[in-house]
């Protein structure tokens, strides 16, 4: 990839930064939609499995929404197909007929943990190029840096 201003922080550096950890969060999420799609998923399927797969009991339709953070409807579109698709069941529970809740059937759970481990795979090639280090630093660095967002946020709500 190309690299702006000679790849130089300069004196924008919070927005420069911003662009670039931007522009690397596009280019994994355009390699990982690639190599999903030449497996037949795609990665907002995926993101219902795997939430589906830390709640092994099921979760609520609303539940699942929340998060993926996405809406409803979003969400409904998205559990349909993979219900046709058998890697999904939607049951309503006992006593409410509006809700549903939503698990892995087996073929979901085969089908997840098989890509789930081809795309730890794909992250630690893209990552590949940064030694362990490296990979704690930023990790730190971006932890620090989620918490002074969820700071401020938490200040503008005042």
């Amino acid at each position: 990839m190309p690299e702006k201003h000679e790849g130089k922080l300069g004196d924008k550096s919070s927005v420069r930064v911003w662009l670039r950890l931007l522009s690397v969060t596009q280019a994994i999420e355009k390699e990982l939609q690639r190599r999903f799609a030449e497996r037949g998923m795609t990665l907002p399927r995926f993101d219902v499995l795997a939430a589906l797969d830390r709640n092994p009991e099921g979760m609520t339709m609303g539940a699942l929404a929340g998060a993926l953070l996405v809406s409803n409807g979003n969400v409904t579109h998205l559990a349909k197909t993979l219900v046709r698709d058998g890697l999904i069941e939607m049951r309503h529970p006992p006593g409410d007929r509006r809700s549903s809740i939503v698990t892995l059937t087996e073929a979901g759970r085969e089908q997840f943990r098989k890509l789930a481990r081809a795309h730890s795979e794909w992250i630690d090639q893209m990552l590949s190029g940064l030694d362990f280090t490296q990979r704690e630093r930023l990790y730190v660095a971006l932890g620090t840096m989620k918490m002074t967002i969820a700071r401020a946020s938490q200040r503008r709500a005042k």
